[in-house]
């Protein structure tokens, strides 16, 4: 379920003597394994794959072994969007629209999702290793803004207090992004603070430079130098996403274990088995009644051991 020949990159970069950080992304055999899995209508793609890029962009910073993951739900003809990402840049995506409904190639953020206001944006921080005072931490804010990139830029200054640029792009062949990031300064009572806003709006300026047609069709190489060609910067060993997928038979057991058996029987009874589909990697899962059964029978041994030791 991973693409291990993945030529996707992730790049990161400072700007020399401001605390300003940069990240450019590219995602095209990522970003091609998911619309593998389903047909989406062109905006749908241009969202997912935006959503893409900025999963990857905030996801190489992460303090902790565990994932990222937004989403943008609404009650608009697409439903949800999700995009998870962990700290090695393993990814999956998918969405969930109405087929009948209407999508036009034009169509943006807004009229997709946010037909009477109530869309909202997710962003759950979900630590692997459930360490102590360590714990999944999840914030919702409105869906403020007409574009991806906005939408997250306003969740970063109100949640995490910190200045952010995003430039987003994708089509059906690739989904790239740049992330400009004001960090709090480290210097003294005497910093040049008057220096770093500079660098800040400078930055951000270049940033602006940069059209959609532009990031769609140039290299993150070759954007870095167009840009920054002027800028003393410090350049990282770059990273590669990839996609990957985390689901298993065990999960899907765990999921219909969380139905209760009553439930789960009386679905055997009309359907004769149990069958699921991976949303992300669409990956079938089929459990009869026997299955089941030894399901719920080791969880009955499970909870039995736990009395006798008790």
């Amino acid at each position: 379920m991973s693409d291990t020949k993945s030529p996707d990159t992730l790049q990161k970069f400072m700007f020399e003597g401001a605390p300003v950080r940069g990240e450019l992304v590219e995602l095209s055999a990522t970003w091609r394994q998911v619309q593998q899995r389903r047909d989406y209508p062109p905006a749908v793609k241009t969202l997912l794959g935006e959503m893409m890029a900025a999963a990857a962009l905030l996801s190489a910073n992460l303090k902790f072994n565990g994932a990222i993951v937004m989403q943008i739900y609404g009650d608009g003809p697409v439903r949800l969007l999700v995009v998870e990402c962990d700290g090695d840049l393993h990814m999956r995506a998918t969405a969930k629209f109405d087929a009948d409904a209407i999508i036009s190639e034009a169509s943006m953020l807004p009229d997709l999702v946010n037909l009477n206001g109530k869309g909202r944006f997710v962003i759950t921080l979900d630590p692997k290793d459930k360490l102590p005072g360590q714990q999944a931490y999840q914030g919702v804010v409105p869906l403020d803004g007409d574009s991806i990139a906005t939408v997250i830029e306003h969740y970063m200054l109100r949640s995490e207090q910190l200045d952010t640029r995003l430039w987003l792009a994708a089509d059906a062949n690739v989904s790239r992004g740049l992330l400009l990031q004001k960090l709090p300064s480290t210097g003294g009572i005497d910093a040049p603070v008057d220096d770093d806003l500079a660098t800040w709006d400078r930055s951000v300026m270049l940033g602006s430079t940069l059209r959609n047609a532009e990031l769609l069709e140039t290299d993150i190489e070759t954007l870095m130098r167009r840009l920054f060609w002027e800028e003393t910067i410090r350049v990282f060993d770059p990273q590669h996403p990839s996609f990957r997928c985390t689901c298993s038979r065990d999960r899907v057991g765990n999921m219909l274990k969380m139905l209760g058996e009553e439930e789960v029987n009386s679905a055997l009874a009309e359907m004769g088995k149990m069958s699921v589909d991976c949303d992300f990697c669409g990956q079938h899962y089929a459990f009869d009644k026997v299955d089941c059964a030894q399901l719920f029978v080791a969880t009955e041994v499970l909870a039995s051991d736990s009395k006798v030791k008790h």
